[in-house]
């Protein structure tokens, strides 16, 4: 283990002479520098474990080193010691306030700078086994808190798979919703207009809760949710009910965690991506920016996704034919900003379509519906 390293500043050759010999008699190692700013550079190519500074020197005094020293964040927690023949309580007192952790008084007695250096050599040193213990303990505390977020979100996706069991012949049909969702979120994030809205903890989030969607369904009974052929006024009334069912679970969940983002953007798209942008969707009316941005993407996903998906009073459309449905939409049921990131990254939806259909998905949206 190397030994400590104390860096000398002083202008008087006398003191750092004598200082150097005594510091290096008790196995120390030593720098020593006649005034502040080859002290300063040095010290930013070798951190030093404490420094003894000397006051009044020429040029750049003392008070000015330490205040230099403790506005750059890789130099600020190396302890400073004053050590000057200015023993007035004012001088003490600055010393102090500019951020020294001692003050030797010259001519001083080298008992007396062992002794103060060694404790705050030790001080240091506990001070950096602190932080370290610290650190792994934030760590810990970080993973486990990640390992609780993974389970709430595992839990929370299989109720969203079980919303799907009776309806998805494949599986897969969650899945290609959470690609879908980054990918269009992501091309939206290249918009001046949304670049602040929509990060990468936006992007990671509306991946995760994407899958929200249609959780509601499993309050929905098999009679309407298993039924061949289209859904009556009635039947299709009590449908719509899965957009508040969902949101009112996801509610119930978000009550005892107030801040899960991934929760907060479930309730939204459960919630809201059956609105139109023309204020004709459900179940609030909401119309244009009032549906929140993750449910208007939700809203265009879930369309294309039903679209290209079979049903058993229909075959899947094409990803051509499903395109043009959703441009007929621009300003209708969907944001016209949504709609245009989709054309640019059209392809990609339909390559996670083809990648990922291993059979078939019927999935229920009121625009096919209707």
């Amino acid at each position: 283990m190397n030994s400590p390293h104390i860096m000398i500043v002083d202008d008087t050759p006398e003191n750092l002479h004598l200082l150097s010999n005594l510091l290096n008699k008790a196995n120390y190692r030593v720098s020593a520098f006649p005034h502040g700013t080859l002290a300063l550079r040095a010290a930013r190519q070798r951190q030093p474990d404490l420094i003894l500074l000397d006051i009044t020197m020429p040029g750049m005094d003392g008070y000015e080193v330490c205040a230099q020293l403790k506005a750059d964040q890789a130099l600020r927690d190396i302890p400073i010691i004053f050590i000057s023949a200015l023993g007035d309580t004012l001088d003490k007192t600055r010393a102090f306030q500019a951020g020294g952790v001692d003050y030797i008084t010259k001519p001083f007695q080298v008992e007396e700078v062992h002794a103060r250096v060694t404790t705050h050599l030790e001080l240091r040193r506990s001070q950096k086994q602190l932080e370290s213990a610290n650190f792994c303990l934030e760590q810990q505390v970080a993973e486990q808190l990640e390992e609780i977020n993974r389970s709430q979100r595992a839990m929370i996706f299989a109720l969203a798979k079980l919303s799907h069991m009776r309806d998805d012949d494949t599986g897969l049909h969650l899945e290609r919703v959470q690609d879908l969702c980054r990918v269009l979120a992501q091309k939206l994030a290249s918009d001046s207009k949304y670049a602040h809205l929509i990060t990468d903890d936006f992007i990671e989030t509306i991946y995760q809760a994407s899958p929200l969607h249609d959780v509601g369904k499993v309050g929905i009974n098999d009679e309407i949710m298993l039924k061949p052929g289209k859904l009556t006024v009635e039947e299709f009334d009590v449908m719509r009910t899965h957009t508040s069912l969902g949101a009112a679970t996801l509610e119930f969940v978000y009550a005892k965690y107030p801040h899960n983002d991934f929760v907060r953007m479930g309730i939204d798209i459960a919630k809201y991506h059956h609105e139109r942008w023309d204020g004709k969707g459900y179940p609030c009316g909401l119309t244009g920016e009032e549906i929140p941005l993750s449910a208007r993407i939700m809203a265009l996903v879930d369309v294309y996704e039903a679209l290209r998906s079979k049903r058993p009073y229909k075959e899947p459309f094409s990803h051509q034919k499903a395109k043009q449905i959703i441009l007929d939409g621009s300003g209708s049921n969907f944001d016209p900003q949504v709609v245009q990131a989709f054309c640019s990254v059209d392809a990609e939806f339909d390559q996670i379509q083809a990648t990922s259909s291993e059979g078939v998905i019927p999935a229920f949206t009121d625009y096919l519906q209707s």
